[in-house]
C-alpha cells in the first residue's frame, strides 16, 4: 500500500475561466505525466477531452488525475467552475483532503469564487490559493492578493512574491527561504538574485508572513516575541498547522500557459495540505469512520460517467479499509451485492489497473457496477453510509420534444440515460400535456445535457420554451364547501358525498389533511380517497396548471351509500369539493424569485441596474472594488430566462452572473392573467 501519511488528495476549484485546468495540465507536465503542455483553447488538455468542453472552451464536469511527485501519491479532482455544474463541485468536495482555490489576477475574486469558497469553507477543508495568469494583459497582482482578505474573509500567507508584471514576469521570491527563484522560456526554475528595488517590500512582507503564523499558535507567538524570529522548521510546523485549522491559507503564485509555478505549487500541496490520516472521521447516517486502513472497508460513489464504449464508469474515493482488485462489495445505499474486477486510475480518458491495495484517499474508477449510483457507500462487509451533501434545487425546467413525431420515447430514454452520470438533472412528463421535462441548474446545463443526449445516443432533440415552476396558493379560505359525486347508468352506481373547509397556509408549511369525521358519516376507508383526491387535483392546479402549495383542508362531514359508496367516488368527490373550494376562496400565482448577482466594470453600473429594474427586480446594493461592480437584486425567474445573451451585448461580454432561488412571491395581478392566458393556449393546441 502506497505512503499514506504523504499522499494528497485535493480539488482544483475556482470561477469559471480562471484557469484551473490549465493549472491542472501544468501540474501533469510537471510531474511527467505528459511530455507536453496542452491548452484549453487548442482542445488539447488531458481533462477536459469531452466534445461538450473543447467546443466552450471549459470543463462541464470533473476531471480525475493520479500522479506521483516527489515519489508520493497525488489524486487530483478537477472541478467545473460554471455554476450550472454545482452539484459535481459539491460531491468533489466530500471526496477531497484539500481544496486549491483559482483565482485569476486579472479579475480578482469573483462573484462565483465567494460562492466556491463558501463551499470549501462549509465542508471544513484546509485551502490553499493560486494566483494565476500572473503574465497577462491587466493582471494586478495587490488586488487579487487583497481580496482574498476583504473579499473572503481569509488570513492569506503569501508564500512567493512576484518578480516583475504582466508580459515581464519572470520569477518570484520564495518569502521562507528568502531566495529568487526565475523561470527560464519552459518554465524551469533556477536561483537569481532578489531585485533591489523589490528588497524593501519583500522584508515586510516577511516580517508580516511570521507574524501572522505564529499568531495561530500561541507557543509560536511566545517563542517570536522572545527571539523575534522563528527557525525555518517552527515557520513550517506553524503554517501547517495553520492550515489544518483552517486558519491559515497559503498563496502562491502562477501563469500556467507558461509553466510558471508548478513545482511550487505541488511542493505547497506536498508540504502542507493535510493527508487521509490527518482529516476527522467521516460521518454517516449511524456512527461515524475513522480515515483509516486499519478500519473495514468503504468507498463513496461521488462520480458516476457514462463512456460509449466501456459503459458505466464508477468514480469512488476510498474513505477507509483497503480496496483490492476482484473482491466483491455490497451496496450499503440499497442492499445490492457488485462485483469489483479490475481497480482503475485514472488520468483523463487513460487507466491503468492499480495492481496494489489502494488505501483512505484514493480516487478509483470501477467499471461496470449494475446497481450502483453516485451518492452511494460501497463496503466489504457493514453497513457505514456515508451523509450525502445537501444539493441546491433545480432552477429552471424545458419542456424536449423530438424533431420527428412519434420519436418520444427515444428522446425520453436517451435522456434518462444522463441521469445517472448528472444527479442534478430530473427527468418527468408534465401529465396534462404530456410533454418532457428536464430541469437543472441553468439554461447552459440543460443545453449541455441535450448535446450529449444527441451526440451519445443518436436523438434528435429540440428544446421549447423554458418552463418557469410557477405555484399557485390561497390567499383567503372556504368554508362549508361540498363535493357530491353521483353517478347511476345501470348496475352498481358510484356515490360519495364530502363537506371540507380550505385554509391558507404560511410559506413553506405545505399541504395539511386534518380529518375531523365522527359519527361514521363517511367510512374510514374511504377518508384516505378524499385526501388522494385532493392532492391529485392540486398537482394539477386549479389557476394555470401549477402545482398548489402552503394549504389546509379539514374534512368535517359527508354521507355514503351502503352500495354504491366506493374508494374512486370519494376520491372524485374530494376532486370537486376542492375545485369549488377554489373557486371559492381567493387564489394567488407565486413566481419564483432569484437572487441575482451581476459583476461588470463600473461604467456599466447603470445599465445593469436600469435593466433589472425593467425585469421588474428589486436591486438590493451594490459594491465596487478595483474598477468592478458587483449588484444583487431580487428578480422574477421568469424576466431571468434570456438574461445571458443580453448582458453580454450590454457589456461587450464584459459581464458574468449567476443566480440562485431566493423565495416564492406573488405574481402582480397582471402577469398572473398573461400566465394563465398562456396555459389555456397551450391547453387549446
Amino acid at each position: 500500500m502506497p505512503d499514506l501519511k504523504n499522499q494528497r488528495t485535493y480539488a482544483l476549484v475556482g470561477h469559471g475561466g480562471s484557469g484551473k485546468t490549465s493549472v491542472a495540465e501544468m501540474l501533469l507536465f510537471n510531474a511527467g505525466v505528459v511530455n507536453r503542455l496542452g491548452k484549453v483553447e487548442e482542445g488539447n488538455t488531458v481533462l477536459d477531452y469531452e466534445p461538450e468542453e473543447i467546443k466552450r472552451r471549459g470543463s462541464v464536469q470533473p476531471g480525475f488525475a493520479s500522479f506521483k511527485w516527489q515519489k508520493n501519491d497525488h489524486f487530483l479532482i478537477d472541478t467545473p467552475g460554471d455554476s450550472n455544474f454545482s452539484g459535481d463541485l459539491s460531491y468533489s468536495l466530500m471526496a477531497a483532503d484539500g481544496a486549491v482555490l483559482v483565482i485569476d489576477a486579472v479579475d480578482g475574486v469573483k462573484p462565483l469564487t465567494r460562492k466556491v469558497w463558501a463551499q470549501v469553507q462549509d465542508k471544513g477543508l484546509p485551502s490553499m490559493i493560486v494566483i494565476n495568469k500572473m503574465d497577462r494583459d491587466r493582471a494586478d497582482f495587490d488586488t487579487a492578493f487583497n481580496g482574498i482578505s476583504e473579499a473572503l474573509g481569509a488570513r492569506p500567507v503569501l508564500l512567493y512574491y512576484p518578480i516583475g508584471s504582466r508580459e515581464d514576469f519572470k520569477g518570484v521570491v520564495d518569502m521562507m527561504s528568502g531566495k529568487a527563484l526565475m523561470f527560464g522560456e519552459g518554465g524551469e526554475v533556477s536561483e537569481g538574485e532578489v531585485p533591489g528595488e523589490i528588497a524593501e517590500e519583500v522584508a515586510t512582507l516577511r516580517e508580516t508572513m511570521i507574524e501572522n503564523i505564529a499568531e495561530s499558535d500561541e507557543d509560536l507567538m511566545e517563542k517570536y516575541f522572545e527571539e523575534g524570529e522563528l527557525a525555518p522548521d517552527d515557520i513550517t510546523k506553524g503554517l501547517k498547522d495553520g492550515v489544518a485549522a483552517g486558519e491559515l491559507v497559503p498563496v502562491v503564485l502562477s501563469a500556467a500557459l507558461n509553466n510558471q509555478g508548478g513545482q511550487m505549487i505541488l511542493d505547497t500541496v506536498q508540504k502542507l495540505m493535510p493527508s487521509p490520516l490527518d482529516r476527522e472521521p467521516w460521518q454517516g447516517e449511524e456512527g461515524e469512520r475513522k480515515s483509516s486502513p486499519d478500519e473495514p472497508l468503504a468507498c463513496f460513489v461521488f462520480k458516476t460517467l457514462a463512456d460509449p464504449f466501456a459503459g458505466q464508469l464508477t468514480i469512488a474515493r476510498v474513505l477507509s479499509g483497503e480496496l483490492k482488485p476482484d473482491s466483491h462489495l455490497v451496496n450499503a445505499s440499497n442492499g445490492e451485492k457488485e462485483r469489483i474486477g479490475q481497480v482503475l486510475l485514472t488520468s483523463g480518458k487513460e487507466q491503468k489497473q492499480s495492481k496494489e491495495p489502494l488505501g483512505p484517499g484514493a480516487i478509483v474508477t470501477l467499471a461496470k457496477l449494475k446497481n450502483t449510483h453516485t451518492g452511494d457507500t460501497l463496503v466489504e462487509k457493514d453497513e457505514f453510509k456515508l451523509v450525502k451533501p445537501e444539493l441546491a434545487p433545480q432552477l429552471i425546467t424545458f419542456a424536449l420534444a423530438p424533431a420527428e413525431k412519434g420519436d418520444e420515447d427515444k428522446v425520453y430514454a436517451a435522456v434518462a440515460k444522463l441521469l445517472d452520470e448528472d444527479i442534478t438533472l430530473t427527468l418527468s412528463r408534465d401529465e396534462e400535456s404530456g410533454d418532457i421535462l428536464l430541469s437543472g441548474m441553468g439554461q447552459n446545463h440543460i443545453e449541455i445535457s441535450v448535446e450529449k443526449a444527441k451526440r451519445r445516443y443518436k436523438a434528435d432533440i429540440l428544446l421549447k420554451t423554458p418552463k418557469v415552476p410557477y405555484r399557485e396558493t390561497f390567499k383567503s379560505g372556504a368554508n362549508e364547501v361540498q363535493g357530491r359525486h353521483k353517478k347511476q347508468s345501470g348496475g352498481r352506481g358510484q356515490f360519495g358525498d364530502c363537506w371540507i373547509h380550505v385554509a391558507p397556509r404560511h410559506s413553506g408549511e405545505g399541504y395539511e389533511f386534518v380529518d375531523q369525521i365522527v359519527g361514521g358519516a363517511i367510512p374510514r376507508q374511504f377518508i384516505p380517497a378524499v385526501d388522494k383526491g385532493i392532492q391529485e387535483t392540486a398537482a394539477r392546479g386549479v389557476l394555470a396548471g401549477y402545482p398548489v402549495i402552503d394549504f389546509q383542508v379539514t374534512l368535517y362531514d359527508g354521507s355514503y351509500h351502503n352500495v354504491d359508496s366506493s374508494e374512486m367516488a370519494f376520491k372524485v368527490a374530494g376532486s370537486l369539493a376542492f375545485k369549488k373550494a377554489a373557486e371559492k376562496a381567493q387564489m394567488a400565482l407565486l413566481e419564483p424569485v432569484m437572487l441575482v448577482t451581476v459583476a461588470v466594470p463600473d461604467s456599466f453600473m447603470g445599465d445593469v441596474i436600469g435593466d433589472l429594474s425593467s425585469r421588474r427586480g428589486k436591486v438590493l446594493g451594490s459594491d465596487s472594488q478595483a474598477g468592478i461592480t458587483e449588484v444583487k437584486a431580487h428578480v422574477p425567474m421568469a424576466e431571468m430566462l434570456k438574461y445571458a445573451p443580453d448582458l453580454n451585448s450590454m457589456t461587450g461580454g464584459q459581464g458574468t452572473f449567476f443566480m440562485e432561488f431566493a423565495s416564492y412571491e406573488e405574481c402582480p395581478p397582471q402577469e398572473m392573467q398573461k400566465v394563465i392566458a398562456a396555459n389555456k393556449k397551450a391547453d387549446e393546441e
